[in-house]
């Protein structure tokens, strides 16, 4: 078709009536199922980047016996509180895929709870680029949401992000 012929333009609905039989006219549209991929590399890994406060992990997840390496150190040693390796173990548990994967981690920047919150998301990720079926189980679980709360910062004329230096009347 060339550049400067006109096309032919669909009729604009006239009226709330109109537009709501619109609507309805194609369900078999609104029902199209995203369908996704793995996204492995050649080594049969899947890789992802999970982020936290100032923390960023980067992870990659293969088959294995589930052992976790955060930083070349075992989990257990990098994250010493049980509430921690709670946290980073929570994919696992909701998709009941504990002891199949090995993780290995780098993490960077942040606290030890923002680190381990980046390290959760990061899996999370992962494993949904290894197996795309599990996304609506962790979806549903909260664990690809990034958490965006951060430390608010200082602000000019002030003692903290909202502390006012003490007033005094003389």
């Amino acid at each position: 078709m060339a550049a400067n012929e006109p096309t032919q333009a669909q009729p604009q609905p006239q009226g709330l009536e109109a537009l709501k039989a619109l609507g309805t006219a194609t369900p078999a549209a609104q029902l199209v199922a995203v369908i996704r991929e793995r996204k492995v590399d050649k080594f049969n890994r899947a890789y992802a980047t999970g982020k936290r406060k100032n923390a960023v992990a980067r992870v990659w997840i293969k088959p294995g016996k589930g052992k976790i390496t955060v930083n070349g150190r075992d989990w257990n040693v990098y994250f010493a509180r049980p509430v921690l390796r709670m946290l980073i173990s929570q994919p696992f548990l909701a998709t009941q895929r504990e002891q199949l994967f090995d993780v290995v981690v780098n993490v960077n920047g942040g606290g030890l709870s923002g680190q381990a919150g980046a390290v959760r998301h990061g899996i999370s990720k992962a494993l949904t680029y290894f197996e795309p079926e599990l996304r609506p189980v962790l979806k549903q679980g909260g664990f690809l949401t990034r958490d965006a709360r951060v430390v608010e910062r200082k602000k000019y004329g002030r003692m903290k992000a909202r502390r006012s230096f003490q007033f005094s009347k003389r």
